[in-house]
């Protein structure tokens, strides 16, 4: 069965991906060698530029390109080590399938899919094509399908893009210096937890900002107001704010 997306589905047969086929069906007597047709994959003799180059002989307008300049063709990456044109189904379609195949290489963002708080990538309720573009074609780092982190996050957190009357400097210039985008061991993808994250900016000047410990409260006991959400419990607008009395994100 044969995928409707790929050359059969668009009319073409097998011809137009593997040349003419010449005298390839024709019978062979023991000991002959048939002629090999230009095949695909690793295997094959032909080099991954090679054998790319006849999928971009029909691709070259979408995929094709920003193929040459991209970080996946500088590590020699063919299509067919993401594409299946054969299945019924291409398996980059496939959210659950296209991550398996993306941390295959991409192994420390394997890991950071299983901590503790991660985007649901595993779960198949999204792909890493909703944030990467990996055929280059993007002005953004990261292969990102917007030119920054922010304006990526952007697309699916809108509720956090403003403008704000009270803006939060860091949300307002990188989502990334708070959050990891991938997964991590603290909650909301924050990078350190809280109330450290906040006090890697903010001085003690007009405002206590050292780490709480139960050694620094008067009876000794930890609580959970400070020792757990700390800052946040009272700037929770951490984002920004559009309150008239929100100059302080708390409301």
């Amino acid at each position: 069965q044969h995928n409707p997306g790929g050359p059969f589905g668009g009319g073409l047969q097998c011809e137009a991906c593997h040349g003419a086929a010449g005298a390839h069906p024709d019978r062979y007597g023991d000991g002959e060698q048939r002629p090999a047709m230009p095949a695909f994959g690793a295997n094959a003799t032909r080099s991954a530029a090679e054998q790319n180059g006849q999928c971009l002989s029909c691709h070259n307008n979408h995929a094709g390109r920003a193929w040459a300049d991209s970080p996946h063709a500088d590590a020699d990456l063919r299509c067919s080590d993401c594409h299946s044109i054969h299945s019924a189904q291409d398996r980059i379609s496939q959210p659950q399938q296209q991550t398996e195949l993306c941390s295959g290489c991409h192994t420390q963002q394997r890991a950071e899919l299983l901590q503790i708080s991660a985007h649901p990538l595993r779960q198949g309720a999204m792909a890493c094509g909703d944030c990467h573009e990996p055929h280059g074609q993007t002005l953004g780092d990261a292969l990102l399908i917007r030119s920054n982190t922010r304006d990526t996050c952007l697309d699916c957190h809108a509720e956090k893009r403003g403008p704000f009357l009270w803006e939060h400097a860091p949300a307002a210039e990188d989502c990334g210096q708070c959050h990891r985008p991938h997964g991590s061991n603290h909650r909301a993808l924050l990078t350190v937890a809280k109330p450290l994250l906040c006090q890697q900016c903010h001085s003690q000047a007009g405002h206590p900002s050292v780490p709480y410990t139960a050694n620094g409260l008067p009876t000794g006991n930890p609580s959970g107001f400070v020792l757990l959400n700390s800052c946040s419990n009272c700037h929770d607008q951490v984002h920004g704010s559009n309150h008239p009395s929100g100059a302080g994100l708390l409301r």
